[in-house]
């Protein structure tokens, strides 16, 4: 996992209206304590998502709280002391109940992954570190244009559900891609923020194919007070063709944040 500024095309909040101006944020502070130290992580539930992709529930007592679009690193360790060691999008919204979310899709021979999505069980324990990376976080202040691809959509939901918890009335809007409808990850949750592409098997009546100007160009044109300030998560294709969209619609490369997966 990476993130980024989109570079010349290489590449706490309270509820209410979004500031006519605002500076453009920067990287929000990350608590050194809180990035650097392990503690106990108890899996407390799973919800399946897709045939790929479930959600995992973890107990984390001594959460610090995180901002949306943040992540943490987490780590399993076998009985021979072997430990394989992931970053993960955090999924829930900040709600200080001592409880997050992942969600993991199930990546073939995936070391972690593959033991959530076929070994863990309630009660088992990991460890977690974080929150970490304050460059992806959204404190909810200021507009937000969301653009996910797959698994892309975690850290851009874990806003969505920020933004309706509390009532935020700063305008939010969030544009996903999918393979298809059953690989749609929070396929139930998603509302009239959203805006979906299916690039391989869509519904009845619905074109398919890959996101294009004419997805992202309605978006911008809603351009609020202050202007968007861009999220886009997912592959490095995805990221590097969906940045290219925003720009080429004017969106300031500037204004554009980036989260690559692989």
């Amino acid at each position: 996992m990476t993130e980024t500024t989109t570079p010349a095309l290489a590449t706490p909040s309270a509820p209410g209206v979004a500031p006519r101006r605002f500076a453009v944020p920067g990287r929000i502070a990350v608590s050194p304590q809180a990035a650097t130290a392990w503690q106990t992580a108890t899996l407390s539930g799973i919800r399946r998502e897709t045939p790929h992709a479930a959600t995992f529930r973890l107990a984390v007592p001594r959460w610090a709280g995180h901002l949306p679009g943040q992540h943490l690193m987490l780590r399993l360790t076998a009985e021979d002391g072997y430990t394989a060691q992931r970053h993960y999008s955090i999924a829930s919204a900040p709600d200080g109940s001592g409880h997050i979310e992942l969600t993991l899709d199930h990546v073939p021979d995936g070391e972690v992954s593959g033991w959530f999505h076929t070994v863990a069980r309630p009660g088992d324990t990991v460890e977690v570190r974080g929150p970490l990376s304050g460059f992806f976080a959204w404190p909810g202040d200021r507009p937000a244009l969301l653009l996910g691809a797959g698994s892309g959509i975690v850290p851009l939901m874990s806003m969505v559900r920020h933004h309706r918890a509390c009532g935020l009335t700063v305008p939010l809007r969030m544009l996903v891609s999918a393979r298809s409808p059953g690989e749609l990850i929070y396929a139930r949750e998603l509302g009239p923020e959203t805006r979906t592409v299916f690039t391989r098997v869509a519904p009845p009546n619905v074109p398919v194919g890959r996101m294009t100007a004419a997805h992202v160009a309605p978006l911008l044109a809603e351009q609020p007070p202050g202007g968007w300030e861009a999220y886009v998560c997912g592959s490095n294709g995805f990221a590097e063709h969906a940045s290219r969209l925003l720009v080429e619609a004017g969106q300031p490369v500037e204004r554009i944040r980036i989260e690559r997966f692989g």
